[in-house]
């Protein structure tokens, strides 16, 4: 009779799931074998992973620096400044002296040669093969060079001044100037070479100037005007005729 009751507990003993581990004292759980232990995926110790930043160079208070080093800063940053502009203003006046050496070409080879307007536009292509890349060849801007140089030459006149003196008329001319000669900058607009008020403002300021503008002596007077006052594009936009006396 024991026999049975010790077979019947062993079945229901061995139906049974396994429990986990007993807790040892204050929760601390009993060690497993290696065996039981095979097969299993283990937690890896985290790692403190500290953000990596790019070395700076060290910037403490000017007072720690040597004297004078504060005004010398100061002086050179403007210097710096003042290049910048110079070197802007420079290329800006060259750009326009060669629109206007290539608008002037232009217009000798049609008074001279009949060239028309396809002749133009082959010349536009041309240029932007020799030249990919580089904006200010296009077929609108190749035009645009040579309306720019007749709104000073054959379109203009002499802006009226109020000293006491006759000024005639300025009548078209023939060029006199070689192909290969630079423009000459004119500090009097004399209908032959490049005003230096219109030289001295970007290409974008004489568009508006000379396709706004139908009287020359109106574009003069923005143009220095420009000059003297440092105007942008979008103030020459909405343009009005220059007032009297200011001329």
């Amino acid at each position: 009779m024991a026999a049975k009751k010790a077979k019947g507990i062993g079945e229901r003993q061995a139906g049974k799931r396994p429990q986990p581990p007993a807790a040892g004292p204050k929760g601390s759980v009993r060690p497993q074998p290696a065996a039981k232990l095979k097969g299993r995926k283990l937690a890896r110790p985290l790692r403190a992973s500290l953000p990596q930043t790019a070395a700076r160079p060290v910037q403490g208070p000017l007072s720690s620096l040597p004297p004078g080093y504060a005004e010398l800063l100061e002086d050179l940053k403007a210097r710096i400044r003042r290049a910048q502009v110079r070197a802007a203003v420079a290329a800006s006046r060259e750009l326009i002296r060669l629109y206007w050496d290539i608008g002037r070409e232009i217009v000798r080879r049609q008074d001279r040669e009949g060239w028309g307007a396809k002749v133009i536009d082959r010349l536009a292509i041309d240029l932007q093969k020799a030249f990919p890349g580089q904006a200010g060849f296009s077929r609108a801007n190749i035009h645009r060079m040579r309306a720019f140089y007749l709104a000073y030459t054959k379109e203009l006149t002499i802006v009226p001044q109020p000293v006491r003196q006759s000024v005639p008329k300025i009548v078209a001319q023939p060029v006199r100037q070689l192909p290969h000669e630079p423009a000459v900058i004119a500090s009097a607009p004399d209908g032959i070479n490049l005003p230096q008020a219109v030289s001295e403002i970007p290409w974008g300021h004489n568009i508006v100037l000379f396709q706004k503008l139908k009287d020359p002596k109106q574009r003069l007077w923005y143009a220095r005007k420009t000059v003297q006052h440092g105007w942008s594009r979008a103030v020459l936009v909405h343009l009005q005729g220059p007032e009297q006396g200011d001329r």
